[in-house]
């Protein structure tokens, strides 16, 4: 079930991003080859529409849109029986080609703001300590964040777990009765110093949390306003992430592929539909940002090339720009293969 409600989430996910590319390039004039759900081998044709083949693929974990022109294997329009005046993307201006590789970054982003708007209506998860304007009702201590490393963590604690009890035993071990998604749990956690200060602790913070519902343009503002401040932060932890790789104290312990994201969207489905809503509009933040690295295969790689070209007014050869985007998209491979290779080991 797990693994059905990520497919299901990844897929709307991608569906969005790859239609904003898709809209745009139709916009702008461009011919789109294909519109791909999963990654080939082709498992179906679901049809042809507006002179575009969809299609269904075998790998789950992604999709495309084909644009002709776009990774420049194309320098003349093919022939097609919908309209054989639409133009390679290199034969559009460079602010259409900028706008058709940043649309699916901006439909991410939009999508976000949609789901934590629609998750503030429905009813959020919210301390009881907020500036949102509205009553917070039925509040419960709940585990807000777990220490990395932490006696907490190393016990499987999560952030959402709702304390039921807490106490300390004879030996000084904390006893911790949870709440999540309705199951409860019970954990002996004992305590060590040298986390976050000289005392024992076993690595959690804790704050009253209850469900928060707003009124349709509260739901709106906020969910705009939480966007924005997920994305500001996500930037700057990524950021870090690539300053501390450049000297060479890159943590990527907490990185997270396939696998551990299946785990994720796992526990948030338990926890209720309010958190997978939001684990969702995070996911989403976090592809968009990532598209835009200026990586080649990435949106942001093409996007760069596109700037290049717009201030040097000269094209970048064709071989050179295509063996860019094969390297950079093996790289990419070979990196989520280490990741879920990491995940699957933290599975036993």
């Amino acid at each position: 079930m797990t693994f059905l409600i990520f497919i299901i989430v990844l897929g709307v996910l991608v569906l969005v991003h790859e239609l904003g590319h898709f809209l745009v390039a139709k916009k702008a004039g461009v011919q789109v080859d294909e519109f791909g759900f999963g990654y080939p081998p082709r498992a179906l044709k679901i049809g042809k529409k507006w002179g575009t083949l969809f299609s269904l693929n075998w790998i789950p974990f992604g999709g495309f849109v084909k644009i002709l022109g776009e990774n420049y294997e194309e320098d003349e329009v093919r022939d097609t029986s919908y309209e054989t005046r639409e133009k390679n993307f290199t034969q559009v201006s460079k602010k259409w080609q900028a706008a058709i590789l940043v649309a699916g970054v901006t439909c991410n982003i939009i999508f976000a703001w949609f789901l934590f708007s629609l998750g503030f209506m429905i009813g959020l998860p919210t301390s009881v300590e907020n500036d949102f304007g509205g009553v917070v009702k039925n509040p419960v201590l709940t585990i807000t964040k777990v220490l990395a490393s932490s006696p907490a963590q190393m016990a499987g604690l999560k952030s959402g777990d709702k304390i039921k009890k807490k106490e300390n035993n004879s030996v000084g071990n904390v006893l911790i009765e949870i709440d999540r998604g309705g199951q409860n749990f019970n954990f002996e956690i004992t305590p060590i110093s040298g986390l976050a200060t000289d005392k024992k602790i076993i690595g959690i913070e804790m704050n009253m949390v209850g469900i928060l519902s707003l009124p349709l343009h509260k739901a709106i503002y906020q969910g705009g306003k939480t966007t924005f401040e997920i994305t500001y932060l996500t930037v700057g932890g990524l950021f870090n992430l690539v300053k501390d790789a450049v000297r060479g104290q890159a943590d990527i312990s907490q990185v997270t592929g396939p696998v551990g994201i299946i785990g994720l969207v796992g526990d948030a489905s338990r926890l209720g539909f309010a958190y997978l809503i939001s684990f969702t509009a995070l996911i989403s933040i976090n592809l968009a940002i990532i598209n835009l690295i200026p990586f080649p295969a990435l949106d942001g790689g093409r996007l760069l090339f596109v700037i290049i070209e717009g201030v040097t007014k000269r094209k970048i050869n064709p071989k050179f720009a295509s063996i860019l985007n094969t390297i950079g998209f093996v790289l990419l491979i070979s990196l989520m293969l280490i990741v879920t290779y990491r995940d699957i080991l933290k599975l036993f």
